[in-house]
């Protein structure tokens, strides 16, 4: 029987797949890759984060929304197409909420998708790969979402980072003080060190924890070129995460590849910044089945196990590259995929995952003070 509280709605999977439920915030149809993430926490971060752009967001945790929106957590003004939960709560309990995930995705033009069983689709997704899908709450056939699917570009081949980065240059100053800055006075801070942040779907709270650490920020386009950045005479470089196929990302990887040669500004990459250091070092990448997306991923080495916060669908092959001139510094516990690496004689390292843990844990917050004390060596 048709509940006749509820609105209809569906998820149609490349593979002909369909998930029939009911609509929440946004009313229409989204296209996209589907994912998934097993967080338990931070759903206002995680549908914020420009990494996620392009996709169709799938929540593991069976309930989304408890907390509500508000005004502090959201990464970026970038979102996802659309979300997918087991259950979501309009009535949200949060000394900081100023309304629901319901009015907020309204607000925001994001579809979401409820009342499906989000296990069953996990297990299609872990076992086909991820995939493009269609979720609507329009009257759309099966067939007709099909044919919108298949003429959706996959993920493979698309350069997303030029969609979502700053079109402007702009200074960033704003910092995220936490219990354990306190505690290691991270507040007894050297002079500013200069940094310059190029833009793949940057993160807020990368920047406030940069800033943490004693550092300014100048924020730059993602096609910005070796005399852009240069210009601002730097003390250290940053390449920040975002979405889509590292391997399309041919300026940055110019740009990465020109700043490795001449080698002597401490440089830090995380995510697609990771990913872009690898090819710019002579290696290459290649998409996973279904990605890394979550705040419980094991990372480390014989020395030192991290549990860190992740949201990438491509990773580096190890094969590719040359121990003559990078060394591979960390795995990924649970497939053993390149998560961190550095250049051999030089300043400049990269992870594959999100230090800043926004959200997540905080394991990974000293990689801020190793980039921190590379440029202090220098000056």
């Amino acid at each position: 029987m048709i509940n006749p509280y509820k609105k209809n709605a569906k998820l149609v999977l490349n593979n002909g797949i369909v998930f029939p439920g009911f609509s929440f915030g946004a009313s229409g149809t989204a296209v996209g890759e589907i994912v998934f993430n097993t967080g338990m926490t931070g759903y206002q971060e995680v549908i914020t984060d420009p990494s996620y752009y392009g996709q169709i967001l799938t929540f593991t945790y069976p309930e989304i929304g408890n907390t509500g929106i508000n005004l502090e957590d959201s990464e970026s003004d970038i979102t996802v197409k659309g979300i997918i939960v087991r259950n979501y709560s309009s009535n949200n309990s949060n000394w900081r909420s100023l309304k629901n995930l319901n009015q907020w995705l309204v607000e925001k033009n994001i579809i979401g998708l409820y009342g499906i069983d989000t296990r069953a689709l996990v297990k299609v997704l872990r076992s086909y790969g991820s995939m493009n899908g269609a979720l609507t709450s329009e009257d759309k056939t099966v067939e007709s979402c099909l044919k919108i699917i298949y003429e959706t570009p996959k993920m493979e081949g698309l350069n997303l980072s030029k969609e979502v980065s700053t079109k402007q240059e702009y200074f960033w100053q704003n910092t995220t003080e936490t219990d354990f800055d306190i505690r290691q006075k991270l507040s007894e801070k050297p002079n500013k060190l200069k940094i310059v942040a190029i833009d793949f779907g940057i993160k807020k709270s990368i920047l406030n924890r940069l800033v943490s650490h004693g550092c300014e920020i100048l924020v730059l386009p993602s096609s910005s070129t070796l005399e852009d950045v240069l210009f601002n005479k730097p003390d250290g470089i940053f390449f920040s995460n975002g979405p889509g196929d590292p391997s399309t990302v041919t300026e940055g990887i110019d740009l990465a590849r020109s700043l490795i040669e001449h080698g002597e500004i401490p440089m830090f990459g995380i995510c697609l910044g990771h990913q872009i250091f690898g090819l710019a070092l002579g290696g290459s990448t290649y998409k996973l089945p279904f990605g890394h997306r979550g705040l419980n991923h094991p990372c480390g080495n014989n020395n030192q196990i991290e549990i860190t916060s992740q949201n990438h669908g491509f990773a580096i092959d190890p094969n590719s590259l040359s121990k003559e001139i990078v060394k591979i510094t960390h795995y990924n516990l649970n497939d053993n995929t390149v998560a961190g690496l550095e250049v051999n004689n030089k300043p400049i390292f990269s992870v594959q995952y999100h230090p800043e843990a926004g959200p997540g844990p905080h394991d990974s917050d000293y990689l801020f003070k190793k980039f921190v004390s590379l440029m202090l060596d220098r000056c």
